[in-house]
């Protein structure tokens, strides 16, 4: 016998539909729940019955044609990050209980982590675990987001903002080499590096708009990040949950992010104008969280650390420029 999943009402084996309310069972039931808001959804479901959105057919492995919620991404996904404005200002960095006041200069930032299409084209390669042209690139390391971020300068005609000794192709140091130690950053470059943990949490604040949620552009976690409870244990296209109030799409969830600054547990106390963290250190700060974590570890002030060789498939990065002579 079979049990409705719906009502608990006792069917026959040959059931296709529940008597008692309609609902499908047998061949049809349901595989999962909504993504919006949770409710089930079954093998011929168009529309989901509690929130209303779309539902389109996917394959699943033993043949049968079941309903999965539509993905569609908001963002350009184009072959380069595309870059969005992010006009200075003041906000309190941190948690609620270790804010300090921060004053930035405007700044550049990519509309979504860096696409495994958009590494492919200037690396030349794909080393994500997690295959999709338009999913986050992850299994890159520091240093390799670091490399990125100078060859993508070069491509586009622009100064590179790293340096080691004078050198800008690093591309021949191994990632666990000490030579990474001496590593220059120069903020007064015009190429791509990688936002601080300073700018990269003002941005997902919402910059000036300062949007006064746990996440990036919500309350609910759900409308903007791919994170534990709601990514079917992966990554996902980027841009296919909303963006924040600058247009930024998985500032939360989705995969990590690297930043460029060094890693210490506790954010330096007073009022400080452009930090770019520690001058040493032994781990570089992540922010926004991944498709594994749970939602406290996606929230806009989370903090966390890797060592620069530290890879993952929930941990990518989005790329940063200077606005040259933009203040406040």
């Amino acid at each position: 016998m079979l049990n409705c999943i719906r009502c608990n009402q006792e069917l026959s084996d040959a059931s296709n539909f529940c008597n008692n309310c309609g609902f499908p069972v047998g061949n049809v039931r349901t595989l999962r729940s909504c993504r919006e808001c949770g409710a089930m959804v079954s093998a011929v479901d168009k529309f989901c019955a509690q929130c209303g959105k779309p539902i389109v057919q996917v394959q699943v492995a033993n043949g049968i044609n079941v309903q999965s919620q539509s993905e569609v991404s908001r963002a350009e996904n184009g072959t380069l990050p595309k870059m969005i404005p992010v006009n200075g200002g003041q906000f309190m960095y941190g948690s609620l209980t270790s804010n300090t006041p921060v004053t930035l200069n405007s700044f550049l930032i990519s509309e979504t982590p860096v696409t495994q299409r958009q590494y492919e084209k200037i690396m030349g390669r794909n080393p994500a675990k997690l295959k999709g042209e338009n999913k986050p690139v992850e299994m890159v390391n520091w240093c390799e987001a670091i490399i990125y971020c100078n060859t993508l300068s070069v491509i586009n005609k622009l100064t590179p903002c790293y340096s080691i000794g004078g050198t800008f192709d690093l591309s021949n140091f191994e990632a666990s080499s000490p030579v990474w130690k001496r590593i220059n950053c120069n903020f007064t470059a015009n190429g791509f590096r990688l936002p601080t943990e300073a700018e990269w949490e003002f941005a997902a604040r919402g910059g000036k708009n300062n949007e006064p949620t746990m996440f990036a552009g919500s309350a609910d976690i759900s409308q903007v990040a791919w994170y534990g409870e709601n990514s079917n244990i992966t990554s996902h296209e980027v841009g296919t949950k909303a963006a924040n109030s600058v247009g930024l799409f998985d500032m939360c969830g989705n995969v990590a992010e690297w930043c460029w600054d060094y890693y210490t547990p506790d954010l330096p106390y007073g009022p400080q104008t452009n930090p770019h963290g520690p001058s040493i250190g032994d781990m570089h700060a992540k922010r926004g969280g991944g498709w594994l974590d749970d939602a406290e570890q996606c929230t806009v002030f989370y903090r966390s650390g890797s060592v620069p060789s530290g890879k993952s498939s929930s941990l990518g990065f989005r790329v940063c420029r200077t606005e040259l002579g933009a203040k406040i």
